[in-house]
């Protein structure tokens, strides 16, 4: 039952989209006597990271093989629809939704575990994409040349 619990909670997605949501939410309760103040126009943006998590990784599925997750990576390289523009669209849907529920809540803390987050993210893409260039090959150093690994024309 632990080791089932263990292996779910190392799972990016349910640290992403319930973990670090509830940890948010008890730390402002705790902090604020009680109370949470949440600015709604930002749960859009968390619906957004979301949306692009979920949409990005089933279009990655169907045109590329592999997944979920980096541990069985795509067959063959997916570099249409939105990984035409970023070479991370589903980590990027995490970092932001974190920057929504950081803004929704107007947390400190909740800003700390997404710059935290995208700094490991950004780490683990660093290790994907050295096997990913084995894998895949010259096709995959071509695409790393003319896609942005995070941000279209800035990174």
């Amino acid at each position: 039952m632990v080791k089932k619990l263990q292996r779910f909670l190392r799972r990016t997605p349910v640290r992403t989209f319930l973990v670090y949501p509830l940890m948010a939410i008890l730390w402002e309760l705790i902090t604020r006597g009680g109370s949470i103040e949440v600015r709604p126009a930002f749960l859009a943006l968390m619906g957004w990271g979301y949306l692009q998590y979920r949409l990005c990784g089933k279009y990655r599925a169907r045109r590329g093989g592999g997944g979920p997750g980096p541990e069985i990576p795509p067959e063959q390289l997916v570099c249409t629809g939105p990984y035409a523009y970023t070479r991370n669209p589903m980590y990027l849907g995490h970092i932001i939704f974190l920057t929504g529920l950081s803004l929704a809540l107007r947390s400190w803390f909740t800003a700390l575990i997404t710059l935290a987050v995208a700094i490991w993210f950004h780490l683990r893409v660093i290790a994907d994409e050295r096997s990913l260039i084995v894998k895949l090959g010259a096709p995959y150093v071509a695409y790393m040349k003319s896609v942005k690994r995070w941000l279209p024309s800035l990174f």
